[in-house]
């Protein structure tokens, strides 16, 4: 630990420069440092670099925890799809990097603000109390720097790197819509909050789909944008039933640090049904866009809805005959869904298959 310029080890040994290479001043009775002998020296040298690297790293796993990677990951698997299928046969890899780089920095930054503002929050879960700042590993000025830096980097990167003004534009609009209106209102005051507060995460599907806009000057329109709202919509009517399925697992943590989740504030059996029916909401919006994909789509989105509301209606039954529920088998059952319907979309897209309107 650097501590007035000097390094402190656990044993309260202090390395120090101004003596020659190695030296080591050891605490003695009287409260002075003296000099150990050159071969003790070299070894603590080594001893406090380890625990130097091992801090540094810490530190660095520590910030990337601040992003929240995994949710990151499924956002942006969303951003995919709606890339090529707003370019239907035309893989532009390059500019999908690029967007997905940008679209992870904005995330990013939309997550590590919602840490520093659930600060009180976090420490109160048992689920989030291992998070960097419930754990002071980071402080909360340093993790707001962090995420201003990220979101500057996102906005600047998205318009001059992903040539498109307007994505760039949605991810200011995304994080500021998460952190005001999400995190600081809507999460603390109402049930209603992952209903309202998932359209930040329904973002990252407009911002893709405005980055292939502005590079195609042959795409143009309203009409165009309508797919673009449809996958909004998917994200959007998908988010409540997945999160409401973690809430039943950790009702208590929610409980105990005043959230007011659905599951906590209504019964189990009031839930389920509300997870049946924006589940029923997510498989519908998913057909409204069979007919400008193909049939790969039209397999994979009516195959992959039975089987997500299947889920759900399972979920129900258990609840209303009171028999042991499994909540976290539905959240995952969501993830899985949601990637079925992506890689479905994605293959669809880039083989550029017939679409279905055009059979008929």
């Amino acid at each position: 630990m650097l501590y007035d310029g000097h390094y402190w080890n656990r044993y309260d040994y202090r390395y120090t420069d101004c003596l020659p290479p190695h030296f080591i001043l050891r605490k003695n009775s009287s409260g002075t440092f003296r000099p150990l002998h050159p071969t003790i020296c070299r070894r603590g040298a080594l001893f406090m670099a380890r625990e130097r690297d091992i801090a540094l790293l810490e530190t660095v796993k520590a910030y990337i925890a601040l992003t929240k990677p995994r949710i990151i990951e499924l956002l942006l698997v969303a951003a995919i799809p709606a890339m090529l299928q707003a370019d239907r046969g035309h893989v532009h890899v390059g500019l999908i990097l690029l967007t997905l780089f940008g679209g992870w920095m904005g995330a990013a930054a939309a997550h590590t603000f919602n840490m520093v503002m659930d600060y009180d929050i976090d420490q109160k879960m048992r689920r989030t109390r291992r998070r960097p700042l419930a754990r002071n590993q980071v402080s909360r000025r340093a993790a707001a720097i962090f995420g201003t830096i990220l979101m500057i980097a996102s906005f600047l990167w998205l318009w001059l790197l992903c040539n498109s003004l307007l994505a760039a534009v949605f991810i200011l609009i995304t994080i500021a819509f998460y952190i005001f209106v999400y995190t600081l209102w809507l999460k603390r005051r109402t049930d209603q909050n992952v209903i309202w507060g998932g359209a930040a995460g329904c973002m990252p599907v407009m911002v893709g789909w405005a980055v292939i806009t502005d590079n195609n000057p042959e795409i143009t329109g309203l009409a165009h944008w309508w797919q673009a709202f449809i996958l909004f919509l998917l994200i959007f009517f998908w988010t409540p039933p997945h999160t409401w399925a973690l809430g039943l697992r950790y009702k208590e943590d929610y409980k105990a640090a005043g959230v007011p989740m659905m599951p906590v504030v209504k019964p189990a059996i009031v839930v389920s049904k509300r997870i049946i029916y924006y589940t029923a909401a997510t498989v519908i919006t998913t057909l409204l866009l069979v007919p400008y994909a193909g049939w790969i789509y039209l397999i994979g989105s009516v195959g992959a809805g039975a089987w997500f509301l299947w889920g759900a209606i399972d979920l129900h039954r258990h609840v209303k005959t009171g028999g042991k529920i499994k909540p976290m088998k539905l959240f995952f059952m969501s993830n899985n869904y949601l990637s079925i319907v992506c890689v479905a979309l994605s293959l669809d897209a880039v083989l550029g298959l017939q679409t279905v309107s055009s059979m008929f």
